[in-house]
């Protein structure tokens, strides 16, 4: 428990001293290193970042989830909804116009590149906006965003996977995949968290510390029977964290400080994996068309993909510019992007390049100045000092 608080406490006070978020520059690190030592980065594979990611993601999706709480969570119900499942389409094909008449993909490469570029990410969100006060429901909105945006993300992504590898695939491949994931894994997580809540109230462990691993346990159980059942994983584990959030239980205190600290670990060792990945595949070939790309996303495709469904909520216009500019990008686009060079899609380094260029614009631009972008935007945003990790 101690390690993994002094690795959290690292990262905070890191992004505290450097006007960027802990990802940043964890990400920026890894990667410097393995330039001047590519041997460290020759025994981690692509296939190694991925599990590392999905383990991280359950973590970090979890603890998210708690911090958001039902409470929370029904104010902004939905717009968080709204935004994270129909705000992903229309940000992604956006994204595939842009790539199949700008950059010459195949309108399959083009929808796999959208695919993969239009969740935000939730350690970035979470790592940003955790020690950081948001007024109004703008916090909310995002952090709610980022984590049910990326099981439709995923779910899209998998839909297009099976759709270019199968050559009598239909796009209702898409859409089944998508409807399936998304209402196994919303029931699973709910009902995963009522019985873990039951359970944990009724039977009492005789040492006090085995309760924050109690849930950790259940958070992997609940991921791993959603699918089981062919559901969304990181949606279970998200609403079941949204369940609990409020939840009276034994040792509440001790499990939110545990999971925080254990995320803030999560986040630093996806962030470095993907550092040292940096040499996998050849980014000189891609490395200008990614940052137009990059640009599109956060200018164009995001903006105007969210708009429509910002307009009818009442938020000032500073708050929804605030909003659109907010959509980070991390782990997950590159999560997906891995598993285009794992089932061998045609294209699949050329897009695992430019997503990890987007990502790291993403991250060091946007993340960066996301707290300039509140001030400049009238967004109340103040620096919650002191507390736990």
């Amino acid at each position: 428990m101690s390690e993994i608080q002094d690795f959290a406490l690292l990262a905070n006070k890191l992004s505290e001293r450097i006007p960027l978020p802990a990802p940043a520059i964890f990400l920026l690190a890894a990667a410097v290193t393995v330039h001047f030592w590519p041997s460290l980065g020759r025994k981690l594979s692509v296939l190694d970042v991925e599990r590392l990611a999905v383990v991280a993601l359950i973590v970090i999706l979890f603890d998210g989830g708690m911090r958001v709480g039902w409470k929370r969570f029904r104010v902004a119900a939905v717009p968080i909804t709204v935004l994270g499942v129909f705000g992903t389409f229309t940000t992604a094909a956006l994204v595939a116009l842009a790539g199949r008449y700008l950059f010459d993909f195949s309108w399959t490469g083009a929808g796999i590149l959208g695919a993969a570029l239009a969740p935000t990410d939730p350690a970035v969100m979470f790592s940003v906006l955790g020690k950081r006060e948001v007024g109004g429901r703008t916090g909310t909105i995002l952090e709610g965003e980022s984590g049910v945006n990326d099981p439709v993300g995923i779910a899209l992504m998998l839909g297009m996977i099976d759709f270019a590898t199968h050559a009598d695939a239909s796009f209702w491949v898409v859409v089944r995949e998508l409807a399936l994931e998304l209402s196994v894994g919303l029931v699973i997580g709910v009902v995963g968290a009522w019985v873990v809540l039951q359970s944990i109230r009724h039977i009492r462990l005789a040492n006090p510390a085995l309760y924050p691993l109690r849930w950790l346990a259940a958070a992997g159980v609940i991921y791993g029977l959603a699918a089981v059942a062919h559901g969304s994983g990181f949606l279970a584990v998200f609403v079941a964290g949204i369940v609990i959030g409020d939840a009276d239980y034994p040792r509440r205190r001790d499990v939110e400080r545990f999971h925080t600290s254990l995320a803030s670990l999560a986040e630093v060792v996806v962030f470095i994996a993907l550092g040292l990945t940096v040499n996998k595949v050849n980014l000189e070939p891609v490395w200008k068309d990614a940052i137009l790309i990059a640009l599109v996303l956060a200018f164009l495709a995001r903006p105007l993909g969210i708009a429509p469904f910002l307009a009818p909520l009442h938020l000032r216009r500073g708050e929804r510019v605030f909003v659109m500019w907010s959509g980070l990008k991390g782990a997950v686009p590159i999560l997906l992007a891995s598993f285009t060079l794992l089932d061998h899609v045609p294209g699949a380094e050329r897009i695992y390049g430019i997503v990890f260029v987007v990502v790291a614009f993403s991250v060091i631009v946007q993340g960066g100045t996301v707290p300039f972008a509140a001030r400049r935007l009238g967004v109340p945003m103040r620096l919650v000092h002191g507390g736990d990790p």
